[in-house]
């Protein structure tokens, strides 16, 4: 026993004397990729908010304040009162006071509202501070200073008889606004998802012989639903093992390895055409600096959030460039419709889902905008 000891010893001394100028190499060698994130960049990316309220900045902001600036940004879309479902669910509505006392909303449970508002659901205030502070206004998030978060959310909970009109909400006091959250007390926990040694959620047994020895996932769109957002395969990075398919043609026969090429070769094509240059409208010759001009807008269309639902030649989360310009062919008052639907939203005109407004865009901008769309097809 001492003699082999003594031999796996001497071994690993060998070892280690041998192999480490090996790994000291490797360690300091540069791969030249990336860098170190600076302090702003990390203080910019955390930014979330707990329940427990970690992570909340101090600030504070009372109902009035709130109330001019949920005037300015949020009414468009939300209504002056929270109320509004003309473009998104009424945040506010459904609670009583009976709610506030109890933490369960009673109409969730016992009917008589006709839809689920935001304070009818959410247990947590953190959320809501959290939600607001980093992607509103929709038009342009993360635009809210502290303060003024604090302000817009104290407009709100006194909107849901949550604090006086008076109160002035703050990082030293939320926590009490918490105990008055209408739903505090509706989340539920299931013992066996959240705690290890808990109860199982499931009444299944292991498998103790005879077991399968490989699983086979698989997965598929239905027939319905493959071209609902558009092109998946043009909103796939070109990276890791997992590609979009052409969700626009009918699903790929055979198996994974045996299209794997078609798919990366379909995939590479939507690069193509995304670098594509603007269309130039029929029977126009455009100069460079109209060409510049219409670079510039487009640019400008993905800084506003356009490109999000919108392609020039298919269909995404909403109409095509071509689309909208064949549907106002011929219609002397096209610019000024789309302008305005542009700038305050609108649904229901291709489909369910709503477009949000854009109210920073001025009416040049707009116009801009909406004549590059209208030129896909020489309006």
């Amino acid at each position: 026993m001492f003699r082999w000891t003594k031999r796996a010893l001497l071994s690993c001394a060998l070892g280690a004397v041998f192999c480490t100028p090996v790994f000291a190499d490797d360690t300091a060698r540069s791969y030249d990729i990336g860098r170190p994130a600076t302090e702003a960049e990390l203080k910019a990316w955390d930014i979330d908010v707990r329940p427990d309220f970690k992570g909340l900045p101090k600030g504070s902001g009372t109902v009035d304040q709130g109330a001019d600036i949920w005037d300015t940004s949020c009414a468009t879309c939300h209504g002056a009162f929270g109320e509004s479902n003309s473009v998104f669910a009424p945040l506010v509505g459904g609670t009583t006071l009976d709610d506030i006392e109890t933490g369960h909303v009673a109409a969730l449970t016992g009917g008589g509202q006709p839809s689920r508002t935001t304070f009818m659901k959410v247990a947590t205030v953190s959320t809501l501070w959290d939600y607001i502070h980093r992607a509103m206004p929709w038009d342009n998030p993360k635009s809210l200073e502290p303060d003024d978060v604090y302000a817009v959310l104290a407009y709100l909970l006194n909107l849901a008889e949550i604090v006086p009109s008076d109160f002035t909400l703050s990082d030293e006091n939320i926590a009490q606004v918490q105990d008055k959250m209408p739903n505090r007390n509706g989340m539920k926990f299931w013992d066996g998802l959240w705690k290890v040694d808990g109860k199982p959620d499931t009444d299944n047994v292991a498998c103790m012989s005879d077991c399968e020895t490989s699983g086979k996932p698989s997965s598929t769109l239905p027939p319905h639903a493959r071209d609902a957002h558009g092109d998946l395969a043009a909103q796939m990075r070109l990276v890791g093992g997992v590609r979009g398919v052409n969700t626009g043609e009918p699903a790929l026969s055979g198996t994974v390895a045996d299209n794997v090429e078609k798919v990366k070769e379909h995939a590479r094509s939507t690069l193509v055409a995304a670098a594509a240059p603007a269309a130039k409208p029929q029977g126009e010759a455009k100069d460079g600096a109209q060409d510049a001009s219409a670079q510039q807008t487009l640019a400008q269309m993905t800084d506003s959030g356009c490109m999000a639902c919108h392609a020039r030649d298919k269909k995404v989360l909403g109409p095509s460039f071509a689309d909208v310009a064949d549907k106002y062919k011929g219609q002397d008052d096209a610019v000024g419709k789309l302008i305005a639907k542009v700038q305050k939203g609108g649904s229901g005109a291709w489909g369910a889902i709503p477009m949000p407004p854009h109210p920073a865009l001025s009416d040049d901008d707009a116009k801009a905008m909406v004549e590059l769309m209208l030129a896909e097809t020489g309006q």
